[in-house]
C-alpha cells in the first residue's frame, strides 16, 4: 500500500489519467452514457493536480464536485433521442425519394429494381408494365425489403 501512495504523490497527473481511462473503458464497454462524465472528471482532477497541486481529500472532493457537475450539466445539454426514432443503420429508411431504374421488368405490379447501390424487389404505384431500364422513384419500404415505387 506504501507503494501506491508514494506513486500517487510523486504522480498524481498518471494516477487520476487512469482513474478516468477505467471509467472511459466501462462507458465503452457498456455503452450507458453515465461513465463519460466520472471519466470527464477524472481528467479535470488530473490536470488540477498537474496545476494547482490538489492533495488526496482535496482530489477526491473536486472528483465528487465535477463528476456531479459535469454529470447534470451533460444530459440537460445534450440533446436526447427519441426512443422509437429512426434507425441510422436502417438503409431502407433513407432510400424514401431516391430514384433507381428498373433491373428485372414489372409484371402485374411486382418487379426488381435497382437503388442506392442495391436491387431491391419493388411493387408498382399504378397500373401497366414497366420495362427494364425505365427510371422510377421509391414512395415507400413495404414489409421486409420490398420497395413500393413510381414510374417518372
Amino acid at each position: 500500500m506504501d507503494a501506491v501512495g508514494a506513486f500517487y504523490f510523486a504522480h498524481p497527473f498518471w494516477v487520476w489519467l487512469a482513474v478516468g481511462a477505467v471509467f472511459l473503458a466501462v462507458e465503452v464497454a457498456t455503452g450507458s452514457g453515465w461513465m463519460l462524465w466520472p471519466a470527464a472528471a477524472a481528467a479535470l482532477v488530473g490536470v488540477a493536480s498537474l496545476f494547482i497541486g490538489v492533495g488526496v481529500g482535496g482530489g477526491i472532493a473536486l472528483f465528487a464536485v465535477c463528476t456531479l457537475v459535469l454529470t447534470y450539466v451533460g444530459r440537460r445539454m445534450l440533446r436526447k433521442t427519441a426512443p422509437g426514432g429512426a434507425d441510422i443503420n436502417d438503409a431502407r429508411g433513407r432510400l424514401i425519394g431516391h430514384r433507381g431504374s428498373v433491373s428485372a421488368p414489372f409484371e402485374g405490379g411486382l418487379g426488381r429494381v435497382f437503388v442506392d447501390g442495391k436491387e431491391w424487389s419493388a411493387r408498382l404505384d399504378g397500373d401497366g408494365p414497366l420495362a427494364a431500364g425505365a427510371p422510377i422513384e421509391v414512395t415507400a419500404v413495404l414489409t421486409g425489403a420490398r420497395l413500393r415505387v413510381r414510374a417518372l
